[in-house]
């Protein structure tokens, strides 16, 4: 019983702070499409579109900044509240953070210093009207300067997990994405800005973030090593070797070397953002009819993947600090309780999509046609849960073991899979046709892309299953 409430402490929070982020998306889109201007209300809410689409494809390759470092602190702090007192003293938790630190804010002053020829390299790919272009140029131009705080905004999230807190990361979210909302309507609407004003609220939002983050990880900190004191950034010349070689950090860490995991995370991150941008390039192909539907059906189970990472968050957190703890029923317990809670959901999102299946679509759009193509994809939102838990789970649980390179693999695999279900199945469809062309209906290729994308989470679930003994504390080695 005790186990379950620690991980609805820290759970909910972080599903409550995934609720907020679609809601910064749907009001700058209102904002903008609502602005008297010398564009079309469609070019100022494709500008947007646009220029969010590329911070998201610019930032997912930065996501092993949160899993690496959120690893790697729940590890680090099990063994130093564990009950070994001599290794409080070299706990590594303070240099975890600014490590992760560094990468973040150099990594973003880059992309600030070559962000010309990430636009020009962008919108060779893009495709779009000129009036469209313009405006995302602009607000990307704009909301670029945020990024070394969105960036080690990523890390500050994933050291506040691995310390056990999701409460604090939840606040810096709402906070972030509160003041977002706000400054955005109040430079857009009550400034001469106009359309700028939507990227600047997003900039001044994030540094907010940032400073918020500073003050609560330096307390949380304190609160936790207090005999620390401002011991939080030693850094050695040893550990630091230790790292570039990619050799284990701190003794019984069960873990590997800080370099090294995050570049098999970063691996990983490069494989799913092939499979999400294949999914909307492929979709976009057959037609604005099937692009609509497959965008609310991918919008759709993202709802039900916010409440899921809320337990693989959990997950991770536990898992890491069982292990640095040594506490073999504290892993197990874990890895069974966190699956416990997930089918939970699985269950509950099953019941919603599949009763209320034309309900959700409806409250996505207002176009009879759309609602209705939809229905006939529906059997597919029922399935997908069923897959998506055991995948989104079993990544929470590795990321807190600090199991990279099968996080790296099993997404790798489930990329070759999902392009390989696309072309095997357009291929047999295309020479099943009876149609002139030869070519599959847009319906058919719909249902083709929506089994390559349940082959993808498929294949991440299974192999994550089967790899679970080399976890430590589940039949692979304890350290």
């Amino acid at each position: 019983m005790k186990l379950h409430k620690e991980i609805l402490r820290l759970a909910i929070p972080s599903i409550l702070a995934n609720i907020t982020v679609p809601l910064v998306g749907m009001v700058d889109i209102a904002v903008a499409g609502h602005l008297a201007a010398d564009f079309s209300s469609a070019a100022l809410i494709g500008g947007i579109s646009v220029g969010t689409m590329l911070f998201d494809l610019l930032y997912w390759n930065f996501a092993f900044l949160r899993a690496g470092t959120g690893g790697l602190t729940a590890q680090a702090y099990g063994r130093a509240t564990s009950v070994i007192p001599s290794e409080v003293e070299e706990s590594p938790i303070g240099n975890i953070l600014l490590r992760a630190l560094r990468i973040a804010l150099l990594s973003g002053l880059a992309l600030i210093l070559v962000q010309w020829l990430v636009v020009q390299g962008a919108f060779l790919v893009v495709k779009c009207s000129p009036e469209v272009r313009q405006l995302a140029s602009q607000y990307f131009y704009i909301r670029i300067w945020a990024a070394p705080a969105t960036l080690s905004l990523f890390a500050f999230k994933g050291w506040f997990i691995g310390m056990q807190d999701s409460v604090r990361p939840m606040t810096a979210d709402v906070l972030v994405n509160f003041l977002n909302i706000v400054l955005s309507i109040v430079l857009a609407t009550q400034t001469p800005l106009g359309f700028k004003g939507i990227a600047i609220g997003t900039v001044i939002a994030q540094w907010s973030g940032f400073a918020y983050c500073t003050a609560a990880a330096l307390r949380r900190y304190r609160q936790c090593f207090p005999q620390h004191g401002r011991k939080i950034g030693r850094f050695s010349g040893t550990a630091a070797e230790n790292e570039v070689r990619g050799r284990k950090i701190g003794p019984k860490s069960g873990g590997d070397g800080f370099f090294r995991m995050n570049r098999d995370l970063f691996l990983r991150s490069v494989g799913m953002i092939a499979v999400y941008i294949g999914f909307t390039v492929i979709s976009a192909r057959y037609g604005d009819l099937m692009l609509a539907v497959s965008t609310i059906l991918m919008k759709l189970l993202m709802i039900f993947s916010y409440f899921t990472d809320g337990f693989a968050y959990a997950g991770e957190a536990l898992t890491g600090r069982f292990i640095g703890e040594e506490s073999l029923d504290g892993v197990r317990s874990t890895v069974r309780q966190t699956f416990l809670w997930g089918l939970g959901v699985t269950a509950l999102f099953m019941l919603v999509y599949g009763a209320g299946g034309k309900a959700l679509f409806g409250l996505m759009t207002s176009d009879p046609a759309v609602i209705e193509a939809g229905m006939e994809f529906i059997p597919w939102l029922l399935m997908m849960p069923l897959i998506g838990c055991p995948a989104f789970i079993w990544d929470g649980i590795y990321i807190g073991a600090t199991a990279s390179r099968d996080l790296r693999n099993s997404t790798l695999l489930c990329a070759v899979g999902f392009f390989a279900v696309w072309f095997i199945g357009i291929a047999l469809a295309g020479s099943t046709s009876s149609g002139s062309t030869g070519s599959a209906t847009p319906e058919t290729a719909i249902h083709i892309l929506m089994a390559a994308y349940f082959m993808h989470l498929a294949i991440r679930a299974a192999y994550l299953t089967l790899r679970r003994r080399s976890l430590p504390y589940l039949g692979g080695s304890r350290h």
